[in-house]
């Protein structure tokens, strides 16, 4: 298959695993969570050093903060802020607090002292779930606050309430329908932090529908399987790390390898550790790669497929040429010039909030009923490039 046709069959799954989401605007990503976890069982779901969940752990430990959350009084929209490295938990968390209408802020753990403290600021969360090992670095910048209570998770010697040892109170099962609050693809799910390089971080809203996209639309473009692994070293308060990368896997059926921190020099050592088939960068991280010495590993490794964006052509043809991504493909980035539809079809944060979710949804819909047609033209006339659009 050349790559033109290749492409447009990855354009085609995107759609068509995000075309249906206007449609069941109640079905949000934890409902797909608990789904998966009736299906797959004991599959893994989420691996790292630390810990791991398989489908079933994964769900119930979401349905056991939702618990946790309902049980604090949170309310439909109400925040919760969560400061924590990579790890199984951290998506556990905010899946199960998302589930029962609470908004998760999710807090850059790079930033100390004022930087955090406008962070915190901006959302005015009622709670706080911090990793054990960073509770003095929020401590510290936030100070006693007047409607925040902090929880730690893990073994901690500041006297404040343990969030890991406090859902162990709660069943795991699947919530009732009196548990339930009304939720839809309209409501709001995140925060995601701007990087403050031109100022403060400001605190961009997430909706369902954008977790939904995101998800199916990467799904699709990567044609994530039950066989397949991701490896993901992105900061997971980020949405390429927190919610592309393992959103797209998971809801595919694979398993994501949350690493903490990327580390050039374990990079390829890890993913065949864990016999990783897809990558995740952004950024960077692959100019980092090829900074270090080479080594066997770089062509030792199952991966077939990396995404990701932000790299130059010299730097994706050096990597593809030092052996490790012979077998990767860098995700297609749209021409507007050649492919004006798939490019404003792209899952972007907007600025126009919910309604834009809507559309773009429909917007999918739309472009999905047209490159079907693009498809019968093929079948029925002589070989010819087809544009999208």
């Amino acid at each position: 298959m050349n790559a033109d046709a290749s492409t447009a069959k990855a354009w085609l799954r995107a759609l068509e695993r995000t075309a249906p989401i206007a449609a069941h605007p109640h079905r949000v990503l934890p409902t797909v969570i608990q789904e998966l976890a009736d299906g797959f069982g004991e599959a893994p779901a989420l691996l790292s050093d630390r810990e791991s969940f398989s489908y079933r752990e994964l769900a119930e430990r979401a349905n056991r903060y939702a618990r946790w959350a309902l049980d604090r009084g949170l309310g439909k929209g109400d925040v919760v802020g969560l400061f924590m490295p990579n790890r199984p938990a951290y998506m556990a968390i905010w899946l199960g607090i998302t589930q029962v209408g609470g908004v998760v802020a999710l807090l850059n753990t790079q930033l100390v002292g004022p930087s955090l403290a406008h962070c915190v600021e901006l959302v005015a969360p009622k709670h706080i779930i911090a990793a054990a090992e960073l509770v003095e670095v929020l401590t510290d910048a936030v100070g006693p606050t007047a409607g925040t209570t902090i929880w730690v998770h893990g073994p901690s010697r500041d006297g404040l309430p343990r969030v890991d040892r406090e859902i162990e109170r709660y069943e795991g099962d699947a919530l009732s329908p009196a548990e339930r609050r009304p939720l839809t693809i309209e409501d709001r799910a995140l925060y995601i932090y701007t990087s403050g390089t031109t100022g403060l971080p400001k605190a961009a809203r997430v909706s369902h529908a954008r977790l939904m996209q995101w998800s199916h639309w990467f799904s699709g473009l990567m044609d994530t399987r039950p066989t397949d692994r991701m490896y993901n070293c992105l900061p997971m308060y980020h949405s390429v790390g927190g919610v592309l990368a393992t959103g797209a896997v998971l809801v595919g059926g694979g398993a994501v390898v949350l690493c903490e921190r990327f580390s050039a020099r374990r990079f390829w050592t890890d993913v065949i550790r864990w016999d990783c088939t897809l990558v995740q960068y952004i950024g960077e991280l692959c100019r980092y790669l090829l900074h270090t010495a080479p080594a066997p590993e770089e062509t030792a490794h199952r991966i077939r497929l990396a995404c990701g964006n932000g790299l130059g052509p010299d730097i994706w043809g050096a990597f593809q040429s030092r052996g490790g991504a012979r077998a990767a493909r860098q995700r297609p980035r749209a021409d507007p010039q050649r492919a004006g539809v798939l490019s404003s079809l792209w899952p972007q944060r907007g600025r126009r909030g919910d309604r834009e979710d809507r559309d773009g949804c429909r917007e999918r819909e739309r472009a999905l009923r047209r490159l079907h047609q693009c498809r019968r033209h093929r079948a029925e006339d002589p070989p010819q490039r087809v544009r999208a659009g």
